[in-house]
């Protein structure tokens, strides 16, 4: 075999688990492939500081776009300033280091077929003993979701913007088509991304409505200049997983990962973190020399097993969010959940919520009525309408 590790595509998943097997055994030949013709600009990919292990921080923040020390949050009854740094990696950035790190990037290189053993590229069948498929996000149905739908535009300012954080999520726009607010990213005092997000229940997106939404965001802010980059996401958020059911359906073949294995943060849709804790998995496998497509599968089903179990609260605050709330005041739920000590939302973020935080979250004021909550506790008949 010509290859140790085959990754079916180029994205987030398989371009840190690529850096973090070439960490741990620098002798792996590790090749990834990719129907696209180079690493894209239409992805921007972000998280907290604290949404990551100190290790991967360190490995990260010298191939990170930007980062800042600092952010914010925006609604209609309060704003607020949080002082968790924040960071974005962009695919070409990700890739370089990957190519860097002594990793095979194959473009043009669309996989017509994949198994256990191998990917097939037009003619060629590329063997391993690890086979790993990461080419984005499938339906399933052992996971019933709501949407994250974007659309962003980035513009170079005529004059400099005033945008010193990132602005997370701001509320205080028109809501419309489920929770909708505006994600600020400024790389520089004349570069900023300007994102209209959406929380909704259907799938369907209309880039150029919500792309003219961006513009017309930048021009209340006062910002005239030229749109350099877009970029547009459909983003799944869980309502309901059965993780076990998943990986019985995904017994055989190649081991998916990334989106396409619903590992991505239940609410946020943030994928980064989840990605590097996958990534640290292959990696331990890597070093007790048992890097097998059959001995990643085990591992990566335990892992997602735990996670689902992990996560299931943060699905039930999705439920309450999707089904017990009507769209136009989802942004409520929000709002008073910013409101909440700066170390919690931390831990929200990076999926490590204690019991007294998740009794803190939903007690007080009941943040929709009672009758309403209680029918979004049951997690199984959401699954069977998916079915």
């Amino acid at each position: 075999m010509s290859h140790d590790v085959v990754l079916a595509g180029a994205g987030l998943a398989n371009g840190l688990i690529a850096l973090a097997l070439r960490k741990a055994r620098p002798d792996l030949r590790v090749l990834l492939l990719d129907q696209a013709s180079g690493a894209s600009d239409g992805h921007t990919w972000s998280c907290h500081d604290t949404d990551l292990q100190p290790r991967w921080l360190d490995l990260l923040r010298p191939i990170r776009r930007a980062s800042w020390p600092d952010q914010e949050v925006s609604f209609p009854d309060h704003a607020r300033r949080m002082r968790t740094g924040y960071g974005s990696l962009d695919g070409g950035g990700l890739m370089r280091a990957v190519s860097e790190a002594g990793a095979e990037i194959r473009w043009n290189g669309p996989v017509s077929s994949i198994d256990a053993n191998a990917a097939t590229v037009g003619d060629e069948r590329l063997a391993a003993p690890c086979v790993i498929d990461g080419r984005g996000a499938q339906p399933s149905a052992h996971l019933a979701v709501g949407f994250q739908k974007f659309v962003g535009i980035e513009i170079e300012t005529e004059s400099p913007h005033g945008v010193r954080r990132p602005m997370i999520m701001d509320a205080t726009v028109p809501q419309q088509d489920g929770y909708r607010f505006i994600y600020l990213l400024p790389f520089s005092p004349t570069r900023i991304l300007i994102e209209d997000t959406r929380y909704s229940d259907g799938g369907d997106l209309d880039d150029e409505r919500l792309a003219r939404a961006s513009h017309d965001y930048a021009r209340a802010r006062g910002w005239t200049g030229q749109e350099v980059r877009r970029e547009r996401g459909i983003l799944p958020i869980a309502l309901a997983h059965d993780a076990a059911a998943f990986w019985a359906d995904h017994a055989a073949g190649a081991v998916p990962v990334g989106l396409r294995a619903g590992f991505f943060h239940p609410v946020t849709g943030y994928s980064l973190p989840y990605a590097a804790q996958i990534a640290d998995v292959v990696a331990d496998l890597a070093r007790q020399d048992r890097l097998t497509t059959d001995h990643l599968r085990s591992a990566l089903r335990d892992f997602a097993i735990f996670r689902a179990r992990q996560d299931r609260f943060l699905r039930l605050l999705n439920r309450m969010l999707f089904r017990g709330c009507p769209p136009d005041r989802r942004y409520t739920l929000l709002q008073r959940f910013y409101r909440m000590p700066e170390g919690l939302i931390e831990r929200f973020y990076a999926g490590r919520l204690t019991r007294v935080d998740q009794l803190r979250i939903v007690t007080g004021k009941p943040p929709i009525p009672l009758s309403k909550a209680i029918r979004c506790l049951p997690e199984r008949p959401l699954l069977q309408e998916n079915a």
